[in-house]
């Protein structure tokens, strides 16, 4: 089955074309990748399927239902989780507060404590900070804890964009894991990274992203031994 249909999907700011008509596709329960420089429309693209743009023109399909121009809470009612760039996480809120937030639309105390020990047993560093400020952790617990509110809501289908933004060696390498073990476990993840060598080595599929267009698309292994892909983002 596929989750998520993108068809010419347009995005502008002002007379600014960020997307040109994009098209791609995520299957259940595989991890879909779309690498490309700065610039390129990467962080758009997620923006625009979460409902934070608006899009000039174009379908989003999740599930068979047409999310384009739908408010973001709307969206995320329909099973979509976004983990932004930079994280967003509540920095004046605890771990467990941000982890509340990210529940919101569950019903339930005993489905909401049975999420959150899930979630805790993923990441045990949030378990020992629970009670401290998230603001005051560092950026690779910030990242976990911005996964881990995203998946409180269990959704069908995980946005990430760049979740290796600005870490330590050590966390980005924790960070892919754990994304391994979400690919392993039958998640449905579209990921956008910059770290284009660990990306296409966790994804099912690629695409290439240029000025807001789509210069190249398959399976993963593949786009990942293109000479031009190598050439531009492996340092080959």
């Amino acid at each position: 089955m596929t989750t998520l249909v993108v068809e010419r999907l347009q995005v502008s700011y002002g007379r600014t074309a960020a997307l040109a008509g994009i098209d791609l596709r995520v299957d259940e329960g595989k991890i879909v990748c779309l690498i490309g420089a700065n610039g390129a429309g990467k962080t758009t693209t997620m923006r625009a399927l979460s409902g934070l743009v608006r899009p000039l023109a174009g379908r989003i399909m999740l599930d068979g239902v047409d999310i384009a121009g739908m408010s973001p809470h709307r969206i995320a009612a329909l099973g979509m989780r976004h983990v932004p760039e930079g994280r967003q996480i509540f920095a004046e809120l605890t771990v467990a507060e941000n982890l509340a937030v990210g529940a919101w639309l569950v019903d339930g105390a005993a489905e909401i404590a049975r999420r959150r020990q899930q979630v805790l047993e993923r990441f045990p560093r949030l378990r020992e900070r629970l009670s401290q400020l998230a603001g005051s952790m560092s950026g690779g617990e910030q990242q976990m804890l911005a996964l881990g509110r995203a998946l409180m809501g269990a959704p069908r289908l995980l946005l990430l964009d760049e979740p290796s933004m600005g870490l330590a060696p050590m966390f980005v390498e924790e960070i892919f894991g754990i994304i391994a073990d979400l690919r392993r476990e039958g998640r449905t993840i579209l990921l956008v990274e910059q770290n284009a060598s660990a990306a296409l080595e966790v994804a099912d599929h690629a695409y290439v992203l240029e000025t807001g267009r789509i210069v190249l698309e398959g399976p993963a292994a593949q786009v990942a031994h293109d000479p031009a892909v190598v050439a531009a983002y492996l340092g080959g």
